[in-house]
């Protein structure tokens, strides 16, 4: 088991500003719309889909299959490339529905590190615990939202002591939110000591932030009611005795998860998840191989395919294999060797996407993810190295999945 803490020395600068992460959920708990909000914080897009909405309001990136768009659920990893400050983002939006899971599987052997959506009023559903083990499995550190706090949901506590119980997770909380349902106004961010106040009004504002001097401070009085803010001030004091405090450490190892509360749909408190990832996220980190490890400081390249996916493009029929660069610097013209296939492969039209929309991608480093066009010869598990033959390692396979039994009433006929 490799040792997933910072890495031991420095990476350069271009990689150590890379942070690869997927976002999980059960279905419907608002995986696809918290993903249109980073693409939006990070200026990739103008305006934020809704999956639920009508018209353009509806056309999220990451659902951009005709049946995702139709149904409103996502049954295909998407990748996006983005920057956020001085951060590069590397997002997959994974499938929430137990029908394309193995999408799903694959995708968390790519990724440094993973996002989970709970709904606050549901808690830890299904989906959530069964892919919270795949990402157990993987040893992947977790940042928590509890998404919906602006509807009907569960009391604080009681959202913390389930996901305690039932993932077997120490919970610490990054924020803390001032009211539920249409009480809810807002959060304490309980690490920078910060009030956040949500705008209904308009979903894709920013919330105020307002710097405060501890939660005996009297600017609180001014945003917050009286009554609210006596419950903030009881809630907070008991969390910080009874919960554990933030130890990124603990977190790298898997064995903590911050929670941030919030609400996608109003874009509040997705910007600071963005900067818990940004802050706490790892960095690209050493990826399991054959016959030894690969280091993302390396100097040669080397990556895999955790996915292929046909017909991205409705213009054209075309095959497209998405790579997580494992090491190195690479550069578009690039010669790889095809470890399996000991061919050598140049790859001379590599893209990055932001869902189905993609751009050339003239270099890529460590913990990008890019797509090389092919027709067939590259399978997920391949590797792609500059001549040494790696394999890299623990990418699940599956069976197909028996559908229907298929036999000829009458042998004689058939």
């Amino acid at each position: 088991m490799l040792d997933r803490a910072s890495n031991s020395s420095p990476l350069p600068p271009e990689i150590a500003r890379r942070r690869t992460f997927a976002i999980i959920s059960h279905p419907d708990a608002g995986k696809t719309t918290l993903t249109e909000k980073f693409l939006l914080y990070g200026g990739a897009i103008q305006m934020a889909g809704q999956v639920r909405a009508k018209g353009e309001a509806r056309r999220t990136r990451s659902d951009f299959m005709q049946m995702e768009k139709d149904r409103g659920i996502s049954v295909s990893a998407s990748a996006m490339s983005f920057d956020f400050e001085t951060f590069r983002f590397n997002l997959v939006d994974t499938p929430g529905h137990s029908d394309f899971s193995e999408d799903t599987y694959r995708t968390l052997t790519a990724v440094d590190a993973a996002i989970m959506v709970i709904d606050g009023a549901k808690g830890v559903e299904s989906q959530t615990q069964k892919l919270f083990e795949v990402c157990r499995m993987r040893d992947l550190p977790i940042l928590t939202f509890c998404n919906k706090m602006d509807r009907e949901s569960r009391e604080t506590f009681e959202i913390i002591d389930e996901i305690q119980e039932n993932l077997a997770i120490d919970v610490t909380p990054a924020s803390w939110p001032i009211g539920v349902g249409r009480d809810f106004i807002g959060s304490y961010d309980m690490l920078n000591d910060r009030l956040e106040l949500m705008e209904r009004g308009d979903r894709n504002k920013r919330a105020e932030s307002i710097k405060i001097d501890g939660l005996d401070d009297p600017k609180l009085a001014e945003h917050v009611p009286a009554e609210l803010l006596e419950q903030l001030r009881e809630e907070v004091e008991m969390a910080r005795e009874l919960l554990p405090s933030f130890d990124r450490q603990a977190f790298l190892d898997g064995t903590m998860t911050p929670i941030w509360f919030g609400s996608a749909i109003n874009s509040f408190g997705v910007k600071d998840l963005m900067d818990g990832i940004a802050n706490f996220g790892p960095e690209p980190q050493p990826q399991s191989a054959s016959p030894r490890h690969v280091s993302p400081d390396e100097n040669a390249v080397a990556g895999f395919v955790f996915k292929v996916q046909a017909n991205m493009d409705p213009k054209h029929r075309d095959r497209v294999a998405f790579v997580r660069l494992a090491s190195g610097h690479f550069k578009r013209g690039m010669k790889l060797t095809h470890v399996r296939s000991k061919k050598p492969m140049a790859i001379s039209n590599p893209v990055l996407f932001l869902a189905s929309d993609r751009e050339l991608a003239e270099e890529a480093w460590a913990g990008d993810i890019i797509g090389i066009p092919n027709h067939g010869q590259l399978r997920i598990g391949d590797t792609l190295t500059e001549g040494e033959a790696i394999k890299v390692t623990g990418i699940p396979s599956f069976a197909p999945e028996l559908l229907q039994n298929v036999r000829a009433g009458d042998p004689l006929k058939a």
